[in-house]
């Protein structure tokens, strides 16, 4: 009994002792009692980009990446790179979902030997002249932004530090493409080729021209994600995320072609209520859907989703009931952008979301119809959108194979010719889509179906439209400007274009002068 009393007296003096120590006030730590909005200025991620650079660990030889939200309009890739040179930076892998016209400047980094390595979805500008004649001495890797998305969440493509470029971040990171200050400057829309680089990087450093109060809420990029956060006078130029391919089309036959496309798709059987529904870059493609909408009224058709680059037409459709939900990518101007910020059916995903062949439920798996542009096409029903007539690369991959791919009908519009230049040949200058995944090419001559697709075009012919073999179109083509010359390729290889599962698809290879 007396041994029991004893434990049950140690045990209460255990218990007050621990009392003691867990309540008596000389054991609480003393409360914080800054002003929160203090807390934020002084927040450890907020830092200058050569600061950021310094604590992010890079180091020679390493991979960065980037994005191109704002296309002709991105300030970030330029600035970030001019100022690693400045630290003394060499031989790096830029890893971009993108590179445009206004990127020209990475050619002095190149033959400095700052930037040694390049992968992307495309070229253009200056930069790809110069990487057509021979400029690196690696190849350019060439992937699909679903592609890209894969390879970067299964380790393929491994980025140490990504720079993101956002139109609005807070002190701790949490960033979107755009802003709900008055202060907003720099506004691109969806984040969705950054997402992967954001969630999958070493490092992530976020800049931005709009650093706003915690917590900038909703965010495409959460600050569990963001290491370091910079303010920068501009991250880009509105105003030209709509330039080059994506911008509406005022040409007359490109109108043609879109109306023709329209036409196919209401003929195709796909064309009913809840269909899904994507339009690549390339004024013809993208403007089919300004086209469908006489239709889809006439015979109350509503598409259950747009996908893709979402751009004004879209929106208005979706504004007017006849599209239910968006989904996207990337915002083809700033209508989209805006559309975005505000409405709530408006959904913002991510590459691997869109269309990585890894993910099972990638939106792409449910798309109904993708109406693509193309720069050539060929008996085959190959297509190239990477490579120019003149051997130059000139454009990007995008999501071109992965829609084609995924889609339940992929439909090309292109012109018969380019100036003095077929754009139905017997092979593709680059094979970027293999043909077992295009069913349709629609041109101003008339329209092919894929002969894997024959009850396609049975319903294209019952709808009258004037459907044609492919081998016709090409033999209308060198009918009316001969045969061209053959181009001038060295053998230098310049470009590795990687199939969708990572495996090489085809080679660019120089281009003489």
């Amino acid at each position: 009994m007396k041994a029991l009393q004893q434990r049950a007296a140690d045990l209460k003096a255990e218990a007050q002792r621990l009392h003691k120590q867990v309540f008596e006030p000389a054991s609480i730590a003393p409360k914080v009692t800054t002003p929160r909005a203090d807390l934020q200025a002084q927040s450890s991620k907020l830092t200058s980009l050569e600061e950021a650079i310094r604590r992010s660990g890079l180091k020679d030889g390493m991979t960065v990446s980037f994005h191109h939200h704002f296309r002709g309009g991105d300030k970030v890739v330029n600035l970030v790179v001019d100022k690693l040179a400045e630290m003394g930076f060499r031989n790096l892998h830029l890893a971009a979902s993108s590179l445009t016209d206004v990127h020209a400047p990475l050619i002095e980094h190149i033959k400095n030997g700052v930037i040694s390595r390049i992968s992307t979805s495309g070229l253009r500008g200056e930069l790809a002249r110069e990487v057509s004649m021979g400029l690196m001495d690696e190849p350019v890797v060439f992937r699909s932004h679903g592609a890209r998305g894969a390879a970067i969440a299964n380790g393929e493509l491994h980025i140490d530090v990504a720079f993101l470029g956002a139109s609005s971040a807070d002190p701790l990171g949490n960033a979107c493409g755009y802003s709900r200050s008055e202060n907003a400057k720099s506004i691109c829309g969806s984040l969705g080729y950054a997402l992967p680089d954001a969630q999958y990087a070493d490092k992530v450093v976020i800049l931005t021209d709009d650093l706003v109060p915690y917590p900038n809420t909703p965010n495409a990029i959460s600050e569990h994600h963001v290491d370091y956060v910079v303010k920068v006078d501009s991250v880009g130029d509105s105003s030209k995320i709509s330039s080059g391919a994506i911008r509406d089309t005022k040409n007359p036959r490109d109108i043609l072609l879109a109306k023709q496309a329209a036409k196919v798709v209401v003929a195709s059987g796909y064309f009913k209520p809840g269909f899904s529904i994507q339009t690549g870059s390339g004024g013809a493609s993208l403007a089919v859907v300004k086209y469908l909408r006489e239709s889809m009224i006439r015979d109350n058709v509503k598409a259950s989703f747009a996908l893709g680059g979402i751009t004004a037409h879209m929106v208005r459709l979706h504004e007017e009931g006849l599209i239910e939900r968006l989904i996207d990518v990337q915002s083809f101007d700033k209508v989209a952008a805006e559309s975005l910020k505000t409405d709530a059916m408006h959904k913002e995903v991510s590459a691997c979301e869109y269309a990585s062949p890894e993910e099972p439920g990638s939106a792409t798996h449910y798309l109904d119809v993708v109406i693509l542009s193309a720069l050539e096409a060929d008996i085959h029903f190959n297509v190239n959108v990477l490579v120019g007539s003149d051997g130059i690369i000139r454009g990007a991959i995008g999501g071109h194979p992965d829609t084609a791919a995924d889609s339940a009908l992929s439909i090309i519009v292109c012109p018969l010719l380019r100036g003095r230049i077929p754009c139905v040949v017997d092979e593709v200058t680059t094979l970027i889509t293999p043909g077992a995944t295009v069913d349709v090419i629609v041109t101003e001559y008339g329209i092919a179906v894929n002969p894997r697709r024959p009850e396609l075009r049975e319903r294209l012919l019952a709808a009258r439209l004037p459907v044609v073999e492919i081998e016709w179109l090409r033999d209308k083509a060198l009918s009316i400007i001969g045969q061209p010359a053959a181009l001038p390729f060295g053998e230098k290889t310049v470009g590795v274009v990687l199939a969708r599962d990572g495996s090489v698809q085809d080679i660019i290879k120089a281009i003489q002068p």
